[in-house]
């Protein structure tokens, strides 16, 4: 990786924060355009137009969902070791547009089509583009501020909040033009927005400030049997667009090489840390471990939105708003617009109680996140219930259900990220954010195994809607529970992430002296620690 320097004293920010951060933030916003409007017509797309089963279009959705959030992990190792961020975004944003203009081919529907190899096509192109671009853009961020910096998480909840920007607008845009005027209209404006992240980010190369960029360019430059070795690179990725071509058409190998996968990164890391890191960096690793874990229930309850909520939304909700009936896809943006309402609010609540030394630690927010997960689920199935046997469910109860999701979201993700980034060492930065998109993927696929589980089929004739309330009861409180574990044992983990000893090269603790001193937001320096 390029050397991490931090924002020095005399450098040009825009509202106290780097500039780059916002070629960043709009990069990010127009990819997560494409990619959250594509998904929320993904499940209508199976089950309508390719006629999919439930149970079958919950797998696939779950399969693709999952290789999206695995890939990051070869992504983050290639550009740690090789060709550095910058040039991984730029290469993942190119074929994340191929593959979104390749989505708009319908073809004439049916399993049967030929036009159902273009779509696999396109999946794949969209998968291993986004392994390259995710992780990698997010690392970036962190390289633009000092590990003890205050600014920290509020620029990762800026961040945050272009992501959300771009996916309300994809779900909004994409999903009402998909389901009104067609599939190609609705996909095709992804690809728009997916074109439109690359130009911003290619011009914006001068405000990163050499972050990002490769650990050694003339190894990247070197031929090897008469072609750059980065050629070489990329040849390599258009092979791997084949190999998951193959694996999200066979869905159920999909979950044997996230087990097998899981299970070498997890010890690859653990290896590292016991025997090659000093004992405050193992610890650490340690701690990004648990949370990572523990990220993965989480993911596995909330990405039920795209897959299981939506189609109940469809069918059993009354989506009559002023007289107009919303497309179900168009609901996907609540959880984005909610988060650009409250990503303020949240960042906000944490620089002041971080003034005043009452901050929850990152393994704290994490359970609370966690509760507030399974309090949305068992809220929807109460307004379910409310409404009674052949009702449709009122649709305020979507609303209240994405609201205690976003809430909880708000404290484990944009935490998340800031606490792999902070937690790493410098060389193993991307691969730690690798591993917690590699949690998403793990939690992903096993949200469209419980998505399959609300399908009507094998119901034995029970109403399809009692079997979505069933499994929504006992994932409610099944989270609830588990959150309140994580919220116990959340001292211990806190410990382990020694934020008191945390340092940067030649830098003094950023925020000491300043904003409370010791207590100020970002440092964390107190009796529990925090992200």
């Amino acid at each position: 990786m390029s050397a991490i320097q931090p924002s020095s004293a005399g450098e040009k920010t825009f509202l106290g924060h780097p500039r780059g951060l916002f070629v960043l933030f709009f990069a990010e916003m127009w990819e997560r355009f494409s990619y959250y409007g594509m998904r929320a017509l993904l499940i209508f797309y199976l089950v309508k137009h390719w006629l999919y089963s439930d149970g079958d279009a919950s797998l696939i959705y779950g399969a693709y969902t999952a290789l999206v959030y695995i890939t990051p992990v070869i992504g983050g190792y290639l550009a740690d070791r090789y060709l550095g961020q910058r040039k991984s975004v730029v290469f993942g944003a190119i074929l994340l547009t191929i593959g979104h203009g390749l989505m708009a081919v319908e073809g004439e529907g049916g399993q049967g089509s030929a036009a159902i190899n273009v779509f696999w096509l396109a999946l794949s192109f969209i998968i291993v583009g986004t392994g390259f671009l995710k992780a990698n853009i997010s690392v970036i961020v962190g390289q633009l501020y000092a590990r003890t910096d205050r600014r920290r998480d509020p620029a990762y909840t800026i961040f945050y909040m272009g992501i959300n920007l771009g996916a309300a607008l994809g779900a909004l845009i994409a999903g009402w033009l998909g389901q009104t005027y067609g599939w190609s209209y609705g996909f095709g404006a992804a690809g728009v927005g997916m074109a439109l992240g690359l130009v911003v980010f290619v011009l914006g190369k001068p405000l990163l400030l050499g972050r990002g960029e490769a650990p050694d360019p003339a190894r990247l430059a070197r031929p090897v049997a008469g072609v750059p070795f980065e050629w070489l690179l990329y040849a390599g990725s258009l092979v791997g667009i084949v190999v998951v071509w193959f694996l999200i058409q066979h869905q159920s190998l999909v979950g044997g090489i996230l087990g097998a996968a899981g299970a070498a990164l997890v010890l690859y890391v653990l290896f590292t840390a016991v025997f090659k890191l000093p004992p405050h960096d193992r610890d650490r690793i340690i701690a990004a471990i648990y949370l990572i874990l523990g990220s993965i229930l989480f993911w596995a309850l909330f990405e039920q939105a795209g897959s299981s909520l939506n189609l109940f939304t469809d069918r059993s909700v009354d989506r009559h708003i002023f007289g107009w009936e919303v497309p179900a896809s168009m609901f996907q943006s609540i959880n984005s617009i909610y988060i650009v309402a409250f990503g303020p609010v949240f960042a906000w609540l944490w620089t002041l109680l971080g003034k005043r030394g009452l901050e929850p630690s990152a393994p704290a927010k994490f359970g609370l996140g966690v509760i507030q997960l399974g309090a949305g689920f068992l809220v929807l199935v109460a307004g379910a219930a409310a409404a009674g046997a052949g009702q449709l469910t009122p649709v305020v109860f979507i609303f209240l259900i994405y609201l205690l999701h976003t809430t909880g979201e708000l404290c484990l993700s944009p935490v998340g990220l800031s606490a792999m980034n902070r937690l790493s060492p410098a060389n193993m930065a991307s691969l730690i954010m690798g591993m917690w998109f590699f949690a998403s993927a793990t939690g992903n696929f096993a949200a469209g195994l419980i998505a399959a589980a609300t399908g009507a089929e094998g119901a034995d004739g029970a109403d399809p809607r009692e079997v979505v309330m069933g499994v929504y009861s006992t994932v409610g409180w099944t989270a609830i529970v588990v959150g309140v574990v994580m919220l116990v044992i959340a001292p211990l983990i806190g410990r382990l992430m020694h934020l008191e000893t945390l340092r940067d090269d030649q830098v003094g603790l950023a925020g000491q002296g300043e904003l409370a001193g010791p207590d100020a937001a970002g440092t964390g320096l107190r009796s529990e620690t925090r992200s």
